[in-house]
């Protein structure tokens, strides 16, 4: 969430930031009105509350008594308002950084650099789609018999790579400090609402929530890592705390129907190796170029070409403040294609969940303030095959093992 502090001193600059992100500006005055009448009852709850302790430390009995009815009266409304005033708060996304490309959708979003050479043959390449078949390693027909469309079973060759890729994101994020972790897929409703993913519509149709239980299933393992130390305060030389999780990840793809519907490129069950990292807030701007340059040592391992696209405001998201993405080329396509991202969201994620970091002031004393949070893409695997399986392919419809992965794999093809 936002500040309050911003949101009641700078309502332009506030109004000006969610605008970027196509938001209303109205929401800044909609919780302002708000905000205003939750102070107004709580200063008058506040003074007869102390009204009251005084008529009874003074024995007025009869006078306190008088008081409690409306009081409670008082404190009803106060709930009701404050209950209010949290919705609307709940509904700001966080303000974009100055510094990032304004723009209303994807179609905005700036290419920074791309890298590596594409792929040439002497022969008709396949998509992987085709490969996979012929080469037993992905069936989707099968899994739409026993789960449904947007569902596939690796086998073989293609779950070797799937470990082999596990290997290298995990020893590679270990180096720079990424503690690995295995975290749940199922997080309490609270949890999944202080990451930000479910305030809107459209991301709650894009969820899996086991109503009975109250319990979401997560789309990436970001959102079960973040509430790890909810409600934490960590010593300054404790910072930054990074950690790389593994985990199948779920998600509806409500909003991309008639999109992918063959294949392992859009499904609803999928694996990912995601970074995460706690932060003091002076180092977030490094702290994301590193999750960054780890993403691209992965890619540029893989020698697989790709580019970086800075992300543009509309196309943000609702808890990031800056954001890139890889795209890797994928041959059947002719284009690329998203596999990674990594977002500086900031103290916005940090305030739901309460997590914060002592500090020394200049005189020395102790404070505490909010970390900033970021997370990263490691490998989503489902992408990540595919971009290896198309761009390795040879003649006789074999893959050849990027060599990066061989040492895990045992093997040097796929045939």
């Amino acid at each position: 969430m936002l500040d309050v502090n911003l949101i009641r001193q700078n309502p332009e600059k506030v109004k000006e930031g969610i605008k970027k992100k196509n938001y209303a500006p109205s929401l800044v005055d909609e919780f302002l009105a708000i905000d205003e009448e939750w102070r107004k009852l709580t200063e008058e709850t506040d003074g007869l509350r102390a009204q009251q302790k005084k008529l009874s430390e003074e024995r007025k009995i009869e006078e306190a008594k008088a008081l409690k009815e409306k009081i409670q009266s008082l404190e009803e409304s106060l709930r009701f308002t404050e209950e209010k005033r949290k919705q609307i708060l709940n509904k700001f996304p966080n303000l974009p950084f100055e510094d990032v490309p304004v723009g209303k959708d994807d179609s905005e979003n700036v290419v920074l650099k791309t890298v590596g050479d594409l792929p040439k043959w002497d022969f008709q390449p396949k998509n992987y789609i085709e490969l996979g078949k012929n080469l037993g390693i992905i069936d989707t027909e099968t899994a739409s018999e026993t789960s449904g469309s947007r569902f596939g079973y690796l086998k073989g060759g293609a779950a070797m790579l799937e470990f082999a890729l596990v290997k290298l994101a995990m020893e590679t994020a270990m180096k720079k400090g990424f503690v690995p972790v295995v975290p749940p897929v199922m997080i309490k409703s609270e949890m999944m609402k202080a990451m930000g993913y479910v305030d809107r519509r459209e991301d709650q149709d894009e969820t899996y929530f086991l109503e009975k239980d109250g319990l979401y299933l997560v789309g990436t393992s970001e959102q079960s890592i973040g509430p790890m130390h909810s409600g934490e305060i960590f010593d300054e030389k404790d910072l930054p705390k990074r950690y790389v999780g593994f985990s199948t990840c779920f998600r509806r793809e409500a909003g991309s129907y008639g999109k992918d519907t063959k294949g392992i490129l859009r499904v609803h069950q999928f694996d990912k190796i995601e970074m995460f990292s706690f932060c003091n807030p002076e180092n977030s701007g490094k702290e994301h170029e590193l999750i960054l340059g780890i993403e691209e040592e992965l890619m540029q391992a893989l020698k697989l070409s790709y580019h970086v696209l800075r992300i543009c405001t509309g196309d943000l998201g609702s808890p990031a403040a800056g954001k890139y993405d890889i795209e890797t080329w994928i041959p059947s396509e002719n284009k690329y294609r998203e596999t990674h991202s990594t977002s500086n969201c900031t103290d916005f994620q940090a305030r739901r969940l309460n997590i914060k970091y002592k500090l020394k002031t200049q005189n020395s004393k102790l404070k505490t303030d909010y970390v900033h949070t970021l997370n990263g893409t490691a490998f989503a695997i489902g992408r990540i095959l595919i971009a290896i399986i198309e761009n390795y392919q040879q003649k006789d419809g074999s893959i050849l093992v990027p060599e990066v992965l061989r040492g895990y794999m045992g093997v040097e093809k796929i045939s």
